[in-house]
């Protein structure tokens, strides 16, 4: 991708609160620029954009973002559109819904809409994802697995992301879903990669030193590969349980960050 990207991103584990304090937002709008923020949000994850685009209009209207824009982008055709990039040269922030995650990669992936993507992340462009969003993030992303499911081989189905966080697969509404089985799964085939497993109302801001810091109200799970000896994820029998020794992991609510490049939690406060 040329130049070290600049950008910091904020991952979110989706059901973020935007009827209370909504914590998480409001950190997001101070990164952005406060009332002077340019939000540019993207809705390909969803269907339903009319909804998506209504509900992030009104939260960051209270939240004081006046300059909202809105990209509702559903074909390869639209993300290549003429001067489409054109969009995002003005946005001091990016924001992706929810939704359906391989929605984000097969329509935006290699298009117009995905050069300008990487083009602001370079110049310093925070980009913020919730839900699946936030998977899409991640060079490596989950698209299907069991929930509230013992670890299984072979239950689980990965795809190239967008490539904006390397070294990392994200997965969200981690606990609410039961979903550390299907995480564990993804670190035993990528055991060099870091699993990041975000709750419900609670997102990592990574800076561009990679260093993360934990936001909202539940935890972020790590799980560190690069500390196991032995796993059977690579035998035959599908469907079997998934067996795998001294995998490292990490429950961290907010006070606690995590050094991606050393692999150490960091205390805050």
């Amino acid at each position: 991708m040329g130049e070290k990207a600049r950008g910091s991103l904020v991952i979110i584990g989706g059901a973020e609160d935007k009827r209370g304090d909504k914590t998480i937002l409001k950190r997001v709008v101070d990164l952005i620029g406060g009332g002077n923020a340019n939000l540019l949000i993207i809705t390909t994850a969803t269907e339903n954009f009319e909804k998506a685009e209504s509900e992030y209009r009104e939260v960051f209207g209270q939240l004081g973002v006046s300059n909202i824009n809105v990209l509702n982008i559903n074909t390869r055709d639209q993300a290549n559109e003429k001067n489409i990039d054109e969009r995002f040269k003005n946005a001091t922030g990016i924001f992706f819904t929810g939704g359906d995650q391989l929605r984000i990669t097969s329509i935006l992936g290699g298009t117009k809409v995905n050069n300008a993507l990487f083009d602001a992340y370079r110049r310093g462009v925070p980009i913020i994802g919730t839900s699946a969003g936030a998977s899409a993030m991640s060079s490596t992303m989950i698209v299907e697995g069991n929930n509230n499911d013992p670890a299984r081989k072979c239950t689980l189905k990965m795809a190239p992301g967008l490539g904006l966080l390397n070294g990392a697969i994200i997965d969200q509404h981690f606990d609410q879903r039961g979903r550390l089985g299907r995480l564990l799964c993804g670190v035993a085939e990528n055991p060099y990669m870091l699993g990041i497993g975000i709750d419900e109302d609670t997102a990592i801001e990574i800076t561009s030193d990679d260093h993360f810091e934990v936001l909202g109200s539940n935890a972020v799970t790590i799980i560190d590969g690069k500390t196991i000896k032995s796993s059977n994820v690579s035998e035959l029998m599908p469907n079997e349980i998934l067996s795998i020794t001294n995998v490292t992991l990490h429950v961290l609510p907010k006070g606690y960050g995590f050094n991606m490049k050393t692999r150490e939690v960091i205390r805050l406060n």
